[in-house]
């Protein structure tokens, strides 16, 4: 990908954080880092190669974020973060460009396992679940895993002094970016986009909130995924994408309807950390309840 294009898709995510209220220092990051991009004199995929990310935050001023960004323009072409604020995110879409997944594959993989996003392919290709599917022997895992680790950047990131900001969000954390998002959604205080998926008539009917907590920023939607639509849940199930660490973190809550957690607010895949989180609540002599609204 050329240096215009690059440079020409992070003004893109400028003006669409802008025209969706996004961090005003954050937007002015993408468009400072577009102008220097477009003024290099040799082209990013070459820095890239020659130093890595170290050398893309060097010549363009990018913090670990953006370059993060950078990388992933130069390595695979595509800006996830630019589909999900254009409203044209497609999870098939996204398993689809991982060599070796094929359209029914991709299809198979998030309607039969719920698989969203690279992250959680990574997560099924590692605890046996790909395997359990017919058409992905040890070879094409291995292909699947290494492709995978590349495109996360698990290869060649460098070790930071700063790692506690890092660290995973609390639950409580994120439950209280959930309990934001659903509030000021069903207020209509928010700007909408319109999705590209399950939306023929191209209606600006899904709420997105950009916002922050110490130095991690959100951005939170909700989920507009086949799965959602099938069990009518695209009005209570939040996808939350946290950019606050080396790679962007996603996760959805949703409201849980088992056990001692039915009828909270719970972090999928985190519900142990969810249950200690609402103990500790009931405990506190101020509990704060997060529970659907």
């Amino acid at each position: 990908m050329h240096n215009v294009e690059i440079a020409r898709r992070l003004d893109e995510v400028a003006d669409l954080l802008e025209a969706q209220r996004a961090n005003a220092f954050r937007v002015q990051a993408y468009r400072r880092v577009a102008a220097a991009v477009r003024h290099l004199p040799k082209p990013l995929s070459e820095i890239w190669e020659e130093k890595g990310e170290e050398g893309l935050h060097s010549v363009t001023g990018a913090g670990e974020r953006l370059a993060t960004a950078l990388r992933t323009l130069v390595t695979t072409g595509r800006l996830p973060m630019l589909d999900r604020l254009r409203g044209e995110s497609d999870p098939v879409e996204l398993l689809e460009s991982v060599p070796g997944i094929g359209r029914s594959l991709a299809e198979r993989l998030h309607g039969e396992l719920g698989i969203d996003s690279l992250e959680d392919l990574e997560a099924a290709a590692h605890d046996g679940r790909l395997s359990d599917l017919a058409g992905i022997g040890p070879k094409k895992l291995a292909g699947i895993q290494d492709t995978l680790a590349s495109r996360l950047g698990r290869i060649r990131h460098p070790v930071y002094a700063s790692d506690a900001q890092h660290e995973e969000p609390s639950v409580g954390e994120m439950l209280d970016v959930d309990q934001e998002y659903r509030e000021k959604a069903g207020s209509g205080a928010l700007p909408t986009i319109a999705p590209r998926r399950f939306n023929p008539k191209g209606a600006a009917w899904l709420p997105i909130l950009h916002t922050s907590r110490g130095e991690r920023n959100y951005t939170a939607l909700f989920s507009n995924t086949a799965r959602a639509h099938e069990f009518g849940m695209t009005h209570d199930w939040v996808v939350l994408y946290c950019d606050g660490g080396l790679d962007e973190k996603q996760v959805t809550v949703i409201t849980s309807h088992r056990g001692s957690l039915a009828g909270k607010r719970i972090v999928r895949g985190r519900e142990q950390d969810c249950e200690l989180y609402y103990q500790q609540a009931a405990s506190a002599p101020e509990s704060h309840h997060t529970g659907p609204g």
